[in-house]
């Protein structure tokens, strides 16, 4: 498979065969927030045919043995545009040792450079990061194995703006070469609805790749999605794979508290 689907029918029969054309050094931005939404079959189908080098935007890196994780254990990533990477030890190992490159970015701020970069936005200032590493350079990109830095971010423009002058930082946008995302339901046009908070960044990652392509749970007819209820529109999506709404979607970290007895005998509600 070559290029973006152009027909309306944007179904393809495997996870594999809609991957396939993704080289050795792409750019992909990959929706989910912590394991809630990874396009998880879409990523083993990746890993399965063998894709290097690539670089990666997503809120964060899966945990070590599931989502983005599993291309980073098979060290397959050779950098990571992302807000939150403390879940991850083999991601710290990597980074720590020279091994992968990390541009470090606010959460706010990733999400409007994805969105901007799907709406044709190429900048904007922002008051997120004005004084600090984020506008004024320096944050370790990548190590050199040693402990020493060999790559640092480097200084951004920062201008003031209205009545009070306030201080803005200069934030350039993120497109990339394809998109990996997960939504509930999908019809064969590509128009999507994501459940809950798997809605935080599959749509803004959706919007900044070149060649967008859903796993959905469950693929339904043209139609059969109320137009008010899209929250992305199928003008966006390229390819569509139907993975089934039995697939596995695992917690972080599950905690549950222990029902405590009142003083009459009977048991508090239990909370997770």
């Amino acid at each position: 498979m070559t290029g973006a689907r152009t027909g309306f029918d944007k179904v393809v029969a495997s996870a594999a065969e809609a991957v396939a054309d993704i080289p050795d050094g792409a750019s992909l931005a990959v929706g989910g927030f912590g394991l809630c939404g990874n396009p998880i079959a879409l990523i083993e189908a990746l890993l399965a045919q063998g894709t290097s080098g690539l670089s990666v935007v997503s809120n964060n890196c899966g945990v070590d043995d599931w989502g983005l994780g599993v291309l980073l254990n098979a060290q397959r990533i050779r950098k990571m545009t992302s807000s939150y990477v403390g879940e991850n030890k083999e991601f710290e190992r990597q980074f720590l040792s020279g091994e992968l490159e990390l541009e470090l970015t606010p959460q706010g701020t990733l999400a409007e450079k994805l969105r901007a970069g799907g709406a044709g936005i190429a900048a904007f200032f922002t008051r997120t990061g004005v004084g600090t590493q984020v506008a004024e350079g320096g944050l370790p990109r990548r190590y050199d194995g040693v402990g020493g830095v060999a790559i640092a971010s480097p200084p951004k423009e920062v201008r003031t703006f209205g009545p009070d002058d306030a201080e803005y930082v200069l934030e350039e946008s993120i497109s990339t070469d394809f998109a990996l995302v997960h939504a509930l339901r999908g019809d064969r046009h590509g128009n999507l609805v994501f459940n809950k908070s798997a809605r935080n960044f599959s749509p803004l990652a959706a919007m900044a790749g070149r060649v967008c392509i859903a796993q959905v749970e469950e693929l339904v007819e043209p139609g059969e999605i109320d137009p008010d209820t899209v929250h992305l529109p199928g003008v966006y999506v390229h390819r569509v794979v139907e993975v089934g709404t039995d697939i596995e979607k695992r917690i972080e970290r599950r905690t549950v508290t222990e029902p405590a007895a009142s003083s009459s005998g009977t048991t508090g509600t239990k909370g997770a």
